[in-house]
């Protein structure tokens, strides 16, 4: 008896320290795109707000590149500690595998969910000198201009670049695809002319949407946005046509039970507190916290969706 109880208790006593996990220096959230971009404007609104859940900051650090994963494989090599996470995306971790011939991390063997944010809408907007007012005429100015019509992504394997190319081969034409180190460089361009069209996550755009300086045409997702309920939806233009997104916080494998569990705890508190939720929704967002297990279902479910749309949309990534 004493010697299963003393085999008892040593069993215990690392999910004993687990559940008593604290970060002991600032925790440092990795978005994979450049700075102003939708995963980076979510990524600080969360951080922000869970400092004091923790007892530690939360820093946001930008690692831009090949369509996120240069941040994607340091965090994957990082210490497995709760010090370092990924504001991960759907294209990471739903598509990339699909668009490239080889990564150097895997998306489901190296990385622990911690929690999911939220979804994004992406929006297809147009510079207000392209002169079309609809998705059925940008449709038919394409037409008339094979290859002469730039759209913009954060990257190869964005969902930008997913959502501009499946909509190119549903739609029937050919546009060019011009790939950024984020949505917010692609958005200075299009602001510029430089290029003529996005299919940009919603919170990236609003702003210059409410101020008229990009002309929205539609909605990728399957139903309006509620920021934006007026502008329709891609389907109701090619019937069937969805690609919605998503942003949720990841760590590298191995990482103690009790600390994803602090640290999804500390997350979804934040998403579900009123004035955060609020500020997700007004910039864009649909709040959808999940926590570590159901996160981990929801992206077993979705990994097929979007390799799905890469074969679709014929999008490829070196």
């Amino acid at each position: 008896m004493k010697r299963r109880a003393l085999l008892a208790g040593l069993a215990a006593a690392p999910a004993a320290r687990a559940q008593g996990w604290a970060p002991e220096k600032p925790i440092r959230l990795v978005v994979p795109f450049a700075a102003g971009g939708s995963t980076d404007v979510t990524a600080r609104m969360v951080a922000q707000t869970i400092g004091d859940r923790l007892g530690q900051p939360m820093v946001v650090e930008n690692r831009p590149g090949a369509g996120g994963n240069i941040a994607a494989e340091g965090v994957a090599r990082a210490t497995p500690d709760g010090q370092t996470l990924l504001m991960a995306t759907s294209g990471i971790i739903g598509a990339n595998k699909a668009l490239y011939k080889s990564l150097p991390f895997d998306p489901l063997r190296d990385f622990a969910p911690v929690a999911l944010v939220s979804l994004v809408p992406n929006l297809i907007v147009v510079n207000p000198a392209l002169p079309v007012t609809d998705l059925p005429g940008l449709i038919a100015y394409a037409k008339a201009r094979p290859g002469q019509v730039f759209y913009g992504s954060a990257g190869s394997g964005t969902s930008l670049h997913l959502a501009g190319a499946l909509f190119c081969a549903r739609a029937g034409i050919e546009m060019v695809h011009v790939p950024y180190k984020g949505g917010a460089p692609a958005a200075t361009d299009l602001l510029a002319n430089k290029i003529q069209m996005i299919a940009s996550p919603l919170p990236e755009v609003l702003g210059f949407v409410t101020a008229g300086q990009l002309r929205p045409l539609a909605v990728t997702t399957a139903r309006r946005a509620a920021a934006l309920p007026g502008i329709p939806t891609i389907g109701e233009t090619l019937p069937g046509f969805e690609v919605a997104l998503w942003n949720g916080v990841m760590a590298p494998a191995g990482t103690p039970p009790g600390a994803i569990s602090r640290l999804s705890a500390a997350i979804l508190g934040a998403v579900q507190d009123p004035a955060l939720h609020a500020k997700l929704i007004e910039q864009g967002n649909e709040p959808l916290p999940k926590a570590a297990a159901e996160f981990g279902d929801f992206i077993g479910a979705d990994i097929p969706r979007w390799v799905e749309i890469v074969r679709l949309s014929g999008a490829t990534a070196d």
